[in-house]
């Protein structure tokens, strides 16, 4: 249980000890909340004391009283908007008024409760209110939350795109000028390492649009009765190319068919990614085994290969957003460092896990058991 601070801004000491007698054991809750908020009180009997109590710690709400000696309340209002303190006020006072009303409410109050209140109103009042907090804050949150995501986005995306750009616009300036000579083969080379960046850039773009959409939770999803070894026969046929340039073979080792209620597209993108990475990582000359298993109330999938490996410390990085294990063996190997994040985040959805096995120097092994 949460508990909200209140700072109670009153002259009269009944009011200021009936409102903590009515909050001591009071406590709200929504079903859009994750937890229940309770109140914990704080008085101060004048503005000037109330705006000492507000410099020296964080306040959730304030119930505020116009008539007070010393300052009145509208300027203990103006203090706190001008000060940009994040706290919902609420007027406590009998001598409500119209014109009191609208300066307080362009001043920020949020609400006015008029003396006197019997118990049950101001429970309420206190209900709308901590409603008001918690989704004001929530907008909040989100809001910086998703800045920070736009520009972690666009910087990783900048930084990912600036040099192959740069290479690519390099061999166009070399093939403009006709630097390496007159002929087309002259330049082979140099196509070929342009439409590889082309290709990198591709994925990188791919792969950030499905993290963003999977995190927006707008990507449609159309479920289905899918074939798991169909898909996981398309995502080798897709990889093979890459395999034979490094004669790395991959064996199947799955029946003729395994059905599952998936999105298809979701699926594939699991098994591109680890057979990608499994490609990737490997060295000349090794294997790819690829695993479907049948359970009783699961199905496993399990790529494993003979690659480079990781080091523990490695692996608890794996699956972070944007996260790409940096070594002597994986500097010249391009990635966006996205694909694992996506594959874990796909496999959340279903309720599934993936775990990583993994030795330096001899391999890692992938499985993901994913519920029926």
């Amino acid at each position: 249980m949460a508990s909200l601070k209140v700072l109670v801004v009153d002259d009269e000491p009944g009011i200021r000890m009936g409102i903590q007698r009515i909050l001591r054991n009071f406590t709200v809750s929504y079903p859009f909340m994750e937890e229940d908020f309770s109140f914990d009180t704080i008085e101060a009997e004048t503005g000037e004391m109330a705006i000492k109590i507000i410099e020296s710690e964080p306040i959730d709400i304030i119930l505020l009283d116009n008539k007070l000696p010393g300052i009145e309340g509208i300027e203990v209002l103006d203090y706190i908007k001008s000060n940009n303190y994040n706290a919902l006020v609420m007027m406590i006072t009998s001598y409500a008024s119209l014109e009191l009303a609208v300066k307080a409410t362009q001043r920020g109050a949020y609400n006015f409760v008029p003396k006197p209140f019997t118990p049950d109103e101001l429970r309420a009042a206190m209900e709308n209110i901590t409603k008001k907090l918690f989704l004001q804050r929530m907008t909040e949150k989100m809001y910086t939350e998703g800045k920070q995501i736009r520009f972690q986005f666009l910087s990783v995306l900048s930084h990912e795109l600036k040099s192959p750009i740069n290479a690519i616009e390099g061999y166009l300036n070399i093939m403009k000028e006709k630097q390496a000579g007159n002929s087309i083969d002259d330049y082979q080379v140099m196509i070929i390492r342009s439409l590889e960046r082309i290709k990198g850039m591709r994925n990188l773009i791919f792969d950030m649009l499905d993290l963003t959409r999977i995190e927006s939770g707008k990507k449609k999803r159309n479920f289905s009765k899918i074939d798991l070894c169909e898909i996981a026969t398309m995502a080798i046929d897709t990889i093979e190319p890459m395999a034979i340039q490094k004669n790395i073979k991959i064996h199947k080792n799955f029946p003729a068919n395994l059905y599952f209620d998936a999105d298809a597209n979701e699926i594939e993108i699991v098994f591109n990614n680890l057979l990608s990475n499994a490609v990737k990582y490997n060295i000349e000359n090794g294997c790819v085994d690829i695993y479907l298993i049948q359970g009783s109330k699961s199905i496993e999938i399990i790529v494993e290969d003979t690659g480079i490996g990781m080091t523990e410390d490695e692996i608890q990085t794996l699956f972070k957003d944007f996260m790409r294990i940096k070594n002597e063996k994986t500097k010249y190997i391009t990635g966006s460092g996205l694909g694992l994040s996506i594959t874990k985040k796909i496999i959340n959805l279903y309720n599934g896990n993936i775990q990583t096995e993994s030795k330096p120097g001899k391999g890692t092994k992938f499985t993901v058991n994913l519920p029926l």
